[in-house]
């Protein structure tokens, strides 16, 4: 009897040793994915957010297909709850400097995200003639060329003929690909509200990853 008790008891405490390591397993598994949210969740929301360029206005320097890594930290209005329960916000807004590229929703149609590069600052005033863009503002009243050679090659001239005066928190903006593109210049200035935030990295293609 005595042998035939014991490798039973053996059996049986073997069975449930197996059965609390898979518990034990699996445990592990569900605290790695809390932490994991709980970690990524935050960065998520109020700093990174992964967008694939689509069209080619902004070619040559950012093509379709691309993934980019946006910064929004310090660039949109967060609010933070559950239904109508608001736990905080967020409102702050960091200033753009031109040259910038940033991502936004399409003012007529928010449900749309553009990306495009910022040309004309909050109280300047943009003027597009001949080819070519000029700002006036309160350190330069007599308007000067912007510079862009930094992301255009110097044969791109800049259709149009207008001038637009920007107010407070609006922005001029325009795709690098100046001919094939949707922007301030069709559908007018671009309010801080609008803006998702600056574009950070690029991630992909690894040849041309970049930081911006």
């Amino acid at each position: 009897m005595e042998k035939n008790d014991s490798p039973g008891s053996n059996v049986f405490k073997g069975g449930k040793e197996s059965y609390y390591g898979v518990g034990s397993f699996i445990l592990e598994i569900v605290k790695v994915f809390i932490l994991a949210v709980i970690i990524i969740t935050p960065i998520r929301v109020f700093l990174f957010q992964p967008f694939f360029v689509q069209g080619a206005s902004m070619e040559p320097n950012f093509k379709e297909g691309e993934y980019l890594i946006i910064n929004e930290l310090g660039y949109k209005n967060t609010k933070v709850g559950v239904g109508e329960r608001e736990f905080f916000s967020i409102e702050s807004f960091k200033e753009l400097n031109r040259g910038d590229v940033i991502v936004f929703r399409y003012p007529k149609d928010p449900k749309q995200y553009f990306i495009k590069r910022v040309i004309g600052l909050p109280g300047e005033k943009v003027k597009i003639n001949n080819g070519k863009v000029y700002i006036f503002n309160e350190q330069n009243p007599a308007g000067f060329v912007v510079d862009e050679n930094d992301y255009l090659e110097e044969k791109v001239k800049t259709p149009g003929d207008l001038t637009q005066e920007l107010k407070e928190g609006d922005y001029f903006v325009m795709g690098d690909n100046r001919s094939y593109s949707h922007d301030s210049r069709s559908w007018g200035p671009l309010n801080k509200d609008f803006i998702i935030g600056r574009v950070l990295i690029r991630a992909w293609p690894f040849n041309k990853a970049s930081f911006y």
